[in-house]
């Protein structure tokens, strides 16, 4: 029987561990998974030791988008943990100025009770366009948004507009890895994704057709498949 390696997935901004439903009996196969709380730190560094802590010697690790950051930061922490790195809909450069401003004005409409408001006018630019008018899918997104809440979401923002610029990092990374982006990711594009695979020698890159950033919940067998494969390589 194959040695089991434990999984660690770390969710996006405002998202849950309702992201990767979809994917966790698959993974569980493989060994111990666990979803992270990235709820708690307003810096990376933080949330990535706090990750740290908690996590087993040796774990796979997987992040989408806010989470792929982290997973970045966690290989900058502690490289010689990770046996396989996952990077789902996410990218390796810190947050750009014009970024940063609409995070800035976010913040302040989630200070002053429009959460709400902010998780509405989001949905459909973190979904497939076929999907702006998806219900049951924005209703999971939803969920997962009030599963985090204003606050937490406020100390994600200042994380990730405080994040380290990891290009530099990615030609240190020497576990298998797979970058996986959605066709039409409009959050995150696929040059994005392209860019970090080009950079780690050990990247295999999937690019997921009819698929927008939610790529775990929007095609969840396609990215199920990409995970086995990675867990098998």
């Amino acid at each position: 029987m194959p040695q089991s390696l434990p999984t660690i997935l770390v969710p996006g901004l405002n998202c849950s561990p309702r992201l990767y439903a979809p994917q966790v009996p698959a993974l569980w196969r493989f060994g111990p998974v666990t979803v992270a709380d990235h709820t708690r730190d307003e810096t990376m560094a933080a949330i990535a030791k706090r990750i740290l802590d908690d996590a087993p010697p040796r774990f796979a690790l997987a992040g989408l988008s806010m989470g792929g950051y982290i997973a970045l930061e966690v290989m900058r922490q502690a490289p010689s943990r990770v046996a396989k790195l996952a990077l789902l809909d996410t990218g390796s450069r810190a947050d750009p100025p014009e970024a940063q401003e609409r995070r800035r004005t976010n913040i302040a409409a989630a200070e002053a009770g429009r959460f709400d408001e902010i998780i509405d006018a989001q949905f459909p630019l973190y979904v497939h366009p076929g999907r702006a008018n998806d219900a049951a899918l924005k209703s999971v997104y939803l969920a997962m948004c009030h599963d985090v809440g204003a606050q937490a979401y406020v100390r994600q923002q200042k994380a990730i507009m405080g994040r380290a610029d990891s290009r530099p990092l990615l030609p240190s990374i020497r576990c298998p890895t797979l970058v996986l982006v959605g066709a039409q990711d409009e959050a995150t594009p696929p040059a994005l994704s392209e860019e970090m695979a080009a950079a780690i020698s050990a990247a295999r890159l999937v690019v997921v057709p009819d698929c927008g950033h939610l790529s775990t919940l929007e095609q969840p067998e396609a990215v199920t498949r990409a995970l086995i494969e990675w867990m098998n390589s």
